[in-house]
């Protein structure tokens, strides 16, 4: 990955139209032209009560009805507070549209765990999410929260 394009991705994590596109693509049930290792996370707002939208990356999925995401920007991003006050939201990855899904925060062991898992099998990945996290956060990543995503119905 040359220099510009990680550049890029750095000022890509703070520019929030180009983050927000995939939503769109998402919306306009054209997800399935980001493949699976990404999905769109349909959440309740926790003051609001208005829908909310994230696209976030994959981590793992060990069983059919399981994914887990991670939260680049820690504990104090947005869809995580969220998601802690109603678990209760949608999903949609490749072909799969607004499935409902229950959000469960891992416990620190199993979210590390499941960092290890990634890293290991994503290693490139893993430099360029790291890379672009602690140049648009200014913080050396340790751990990430992780959330399970558990499909239902």
């Amino acid at each position: 990955m040359t220099s510009w394009i990680a550049a890029l991705g750095a000022r890509a994590l703070q520019t929030r139209w180009l983050v927000r596109a995939p939503i769109r693509l998402y919306r306009a049930g054209l997800g399935f032209l980001l493949g699976t290792r990404v999905l769109m996370l349909e959440h309740v707002g926790r003051k609001s009560g208005a829908k909310r939208y994230v696209v976030l990356e994959v981590v793992d999925r060990p069983n059919s009805d399981e994914y887990i995401v991670v939260s680049g920007f820690g504990p104090k991003a947005q869809w995580y507070r969220n998601i802690q006050a109603q678990p209760q939201v949608r999903v949609s990855t490749g072909r799969l549209r607004d499935a409902p899904a229950i959000a469960s925060p891992m416990n620190e062991d199993d979210a590390a765990d499941a960092l290890a898992h990634y890293i290991r099998h994503h290693p490139a990945a893993w430099k360029r999410l790291r890379g672009s996290i602690e140049r648009a956060t200014g913080k050396p990543v340790d751990t990430l929260p992780m959330v399970r995503l558990h499909l239902v119905g």
